[in-house]
């Protein structure tokens, strides 16, 4: 069961309390007796964040806030102060504790976000040793915020954890089938609408990417097709989300070159779990936002039927694509999935995927690398979404000089460009297949993590989540 995070301004008698302040008036806290006063004095000249006050019946927690920075990375502080402060937590076996800011900025939601972040646990196949955390609720009690802005947050924090169960569920347990199922279910949570093409009718609408992709497979493809539509939606042409869904991924008959390379690959479907996660998020909200979520789905296999490197295959939108190398995947599914989105004649685009080494190896798991045709003013909005969450952006080029690495002898166009710019590359493979404003995101760096980081956690991560739902709500208000 998730963390639960509420909202009640009354104060239960005996709860454990954690207080926020800044430093110059941690010691004067009305809440504190004189004894403690002189102790938090102490203890903040010495510059510690966190002050731990035993009252043996429940304990109060000072947490520092932070001072003489950025708004955003103020809250970002805050966040980073929640893991610090979950870890005490655990030690303690605490099960409940309530939020005060004593700073009037709102920094308790902050606080609770890195808290409830921290405490998520995937422990779904553990049979022994299964160590779920003794947290189990964070009330905020600040009437300086509603409890609107409470239960709003709560909606995105289950989105991102919901995320991260879908990245982190072990293939065994998620074909494309079974990750629909798993759509379907959330889809019916949170009240948006969901349709599940099947092979046979992927086939009818001539996706020739999909189909390659799953064409050693034992196990068939599936088109999703996800919808949040309400009556009060400010925009006729819909928001799309696009989000790779390829469940495994082994490369193909072009096999990744290490056992340990592919070991991790079940996380190779982040970007349809994040937008999965942002569907999920929206709709629990209510948004009065037309958004649609288009994932493509299959594994990627050496099987006998596979497609092999040096093949052609024509695209959803008649295409002729050279595959040159099959662990360049992502990309022709994702072009069916962009070419099926001119149905819509959407307002903006915005896909999602665990795409490139190269972008990993660009600017490693602090950023994601970004690019796109949606012109400065929607780069510079999604740039201030990243920020407001710690989602950050690098946005790279799309000069036309990278369409040469892509030219075909045989075909309209390769799949796979030189040595150099990998990342770059595949984003213009991509916008062959657009025509409407659009934004790329390669979340190859920090969809999965093999270390702990703070309140993203180790494993998957939910990224994008958090950030697109900003991006979204910014715009629906």
């Amino acid at each position: 069961m998730p963390t639960q995070l509420k909202y009640n301004t009354s104060l239960t008698k005996n709860a454990n309390l954690v207080l926020i302040a800044a430093a110059g008036e941690a010691a004067q806290l009305p809440e504190l007796k004189s004894e403690e006063q002189a102790y938090v004095q102490q203890q903040v000249q010495q510059e510690s964040k966190l002050i731990l006050l035993n009252r043996y019946s429940h304990r109060v927690y000072v947490v520092i806030a932070p001072e003489g920075k950025a708004e955003n990375a103020r809250n970002e502080a805050l966040r980073q102060a929640g893991y610090t402060l979950l870890k005490q937590l655990k030690a303690e076996k605490t099960e409940e504790i309530t939020l005060v800011d004593k700073t009037s900025t709102g920094a308790s939601l902050y606080l609770a976000e890195g808290i409830y972040l921290s405490n998520y646990t995937y422990i779904k196949h553990k049979t022994k040793d299964a160590k779920p955390s003794s947290l189990q609720s964070i009330t905020i009690a600040d009437e300086q915020v509603s409890e609107a802005q409470v239960q709003e947050l709560a909606y995105v924090l289950e989105a991102v954890l919901q995320s991260r169960d879908l990245v982190n569920e072990p293939h065994s347990h998620q074909s494309a089938s079974q990750f629909s199922e798993q759509l379907e279910t959330l889809a019916k949570e949170a009240g948006f609408k969901i349709e599940v093409l099947d092979e046979v009718k992927i086939q009818t609408l001539k996706m020739g990417g999909l189909l390659a992709v799953n064409q050693g497979s034992e196990e068939p493809p599936t088109f999703n097709i996800m919808e949040w539509k309400p009556e009060n939606a400010k925009n006729t042409k819909p928001y799309v989300l696009v989000g790779k869904g390829v469940v495994y991924d082994t490369g193909g008959l072009s096999l990744k070159p290490t056992p340990n390379s592919m070991d991790f690959m079940k996380s190779d479907m982040a970007g349809a779990a994040a937008v999965a996660g942002v569907l999920y998020a929206v709709a629990k909200n209510k948004l009065p936002l037309y958004v649609i979520g288009l994932v493509p789905a299959t594994d990627n296999r050496p099987g006998g039927q596979a497609v092999a490197p040096g093949d052609v295959i024509t695209m959803h939108d008649g295409t002729t694509v050279e595959v040159m190398n099959t662990d360049a995947e992502g990309r022709l599914i994702l072009a069916d999935a962009l070419s099926f989105a001119k149905k819509y004649e959407p307002e903006l685009v915005l896909d999602f995927a665990t795409l490139t080494g190269s972008a990993m190896r660009a600017i490693g798991k602090q950023a994601a690398v970004a690019m796109g045709t949606a012109g400065d003013d929607t780069m510079s909005a999604l740039k201030k979404a990243g920020e407001n969450v710690h989602e950050r952006l690098v946005e790279f080029p799309l000069w036309d000089e990278y369409k040469k690495e892509l030219e075909s002898d045989v075909a309209d166009i390769k799949n796979l460009g030189g040595a150099d710019a990998g990342a770059i590359t595949a984003g213009k493979f991509l916008e062959v297949f657009t025509s409407y404003p659009w934004v790329h995101f390669d979340i190859a760096g920090t969809a999965y993590l093999h270390g702990e980081d703070s309140y993203r956690g180790k494993l998957g991560t939910g990224t994008g989540v958090r950030f697109i739902y900003n991006y979204l709500s910014a715009l629906a208000h």
